[in-house]
């Protein structure tokens, strides 16, 4: 596996939603309304497409006119040898209320996912059970905005990978976002033109991202 920076996916990324018990439980009396009518069964995927794929340290283009958010992730690299791996990523899309169904052009706008600059072996980080003691720090700006504990997980990574291989696989260069938390009132971080992300979390180098206006970067 390919550990030198920069890293670019070389497969599908796929993100999960409601991963994490806060905001699973702030979406909880919706749930039941339609047309659903039920929670979830299966996690809940989206797709980030190549056209979204930032390197670290490159510039984040937004869009004018719609706030944008940031969240902090870490993905599961796929390999065809059983040496996976893991890698830091600023998940970025522009404010939408669905939830079972993200809009894609809120999620696949070009430079929507910021990656981490190296994908670091998962036996350096205690394997897919090691990934439960990370903590993931948020920073806009040097200023700290979350803390996320993947310990807070509604699956955790062994769970998560398993349910999702019953009905989809998942091959060698694809990754698997474990999802990201939203804040206490259930929301996620915004940004504007001019500001910088930095993601960091122990055992990864940090993944940082400055915003620039559209047709600027």
């Amino acid at each position: 596996m390919n550990t030198t920076a920069p890293w670019m996916p070389a497969g599908t990324v796929y993100g999960t939603l409601l991963n994490f018990r806060r905001e699973h439980a702030l979406w909880a009396p919706r749930m039941n309304e339609a047309p659903y009518k039920a929670p979830p069964n299966a996690p809940v995927l989206y797709v980030k497409t190549a056209n979204t794929f930032t390197p670290a340290g490159q510039a984040i283009a937004l869009p004018a006119g719609a706030p944008v958010e940031v969240a902090a992730s870490v993905g599961l690299v796929m390999s065809d040898d059983g040496e996976w791996g893991a890698v830091l990523f600023n998940d970025v899309a522009i404010a939408h209320q669905s939830y079972y169904r993200p809009p894609v052009k809120t999620r696949c706008v070009d430079g929507f996912l910021g990656v981490g600059p190296t994908c670091v072996p998962l036996a350096q980080l205690g394997g897919l059970a090691g990934l439960a003691e990370l903590q993931i720090e948020l920073h806009i700006n040097g200023v700290h905005r979350q803390t996320t504990l993947l310990a807070e997980m509604l699956r955790d990574a062994a769970t998560l990978l398993a349910d999702v291989n019953e009905f989809m696989t998942l091959r060698a260069g694809d990754v698997l976002m474990l999802g990201s938390d939203c804040l206490a009132d259930g929301t996620r971080p915004l940004v504007h033109a001019g500001d910088t992300v930095e993601i960091t979390a122990p055992g990864f180098a940090p993944t940082r991202h400055n915003f620039v206006k559209e047709g600027t970067a």
